[in-house]
């Protein structure tokens, strides 16, 4: 049975010495399950170019490059669900989900386009730390109908995947330490963490919570003291990062 394939995986993943060892399994794996392409990402801020974060992948020639020119990061239904998603889910299941949104037709030049690079379908898998998305792990190609148990020890193998590759790529440790900021915020500083990462001022902070502008920039600080941050905008970077604004 394919399902024994994942459990030789979860075995062999601790014990691969390298990056492409470890991804020459999985790609053993992914050809017995027909699926044709996958990727192991880093979580990107919404509007980032994702390619840059990608620790390891094999995609279609060319469609990276038509993804970032027609800039469908923006309305990536994929994209947009792994943002809220906390268990695995279908690409379809995601489209499904934005169908009537105000980018639906945008959505559909996006699939037309995929489907010339024969991506039809696939799974993504959500990787989340203590501080919220860490990362990725997406495959697909063909459509695949998975079990629920084989789509179960996918996500288990999917989350060990990512953490061995960043201790063979020596990030595991930076990425750990980074997570572990004392992101623990009350509810009105998470508050004013949101809209300030909306773009607004101090004063229009100020005049949204009904509060004064000293008192915002006080909030903010306290912010900026628990990220280790530089200044405003590395606030808001972190606060992407970490997955508490998105």
């Amino acid at each position: 049975m394919k399902i024994h394939s994942i459990l030789q995986l979860l075995i062999l993943i601790n014990e691969t010495k390298t990056p492409a060892e470890l991804t020459r399994e999985l790609e053993a794996l992914l050809s017995i399950y027909d699926f044709d392409f996958y990727g192991i990402w880093l979580n990107q801020k919404p509007n980032s170019d994702q390619a840059n974060l990608m620790l390891a992948g094999h995609w279609p020639e060319g469609w990276r490059k038509t993804y970032a020119t027609k800039k469908y990061g923006l309305i990536d239904p994929m994209r947009r669900m792994l943002m809220v998603a906390q268990r695995p889910f279908r690409w379809r299941d995601a489209v499904e989900t934005f169908r009537e949104d105000p980018y639906h037709k945008r959505t559909a030049r996006m699939l037309q386009d995929a489907a010339r690079y024969r991506i039809l379908d696939g799974y993504t898998f959500p990787i989340h730390g203590r501080t919220g998305l860490l990362g990725q792990v997406a495959i697909g190609g063909r459509p695949v109908d998975l079990s629920p148990a084989e789509l179960s020890l996918f996500d288990t193998a999917a989350r060990r995947l990512f953490w061995r590759l960043l201790e063979l790529q020596g990030a595991a440790v930076e990425l750990e330490r980074s997570a572990g900021h004392d992101t623990e915020l009350t509810k009105r500083q998470m508050e004013v963490l949101s809209l300030l990462a909306d773009g607004m001022t101090s004063n229009e902070i100020a005049r949204e919570l009904q509060i004064s502008s000293h008192t915002v920039d006080w909030y903010i600080n306290v912010i900026q003291e628990k990220f280790n941050a530089k200044n405003r905008q590395h606030v808001i970077a972190m606060a992407f990062r970490l997955g508490l604004v998105s």
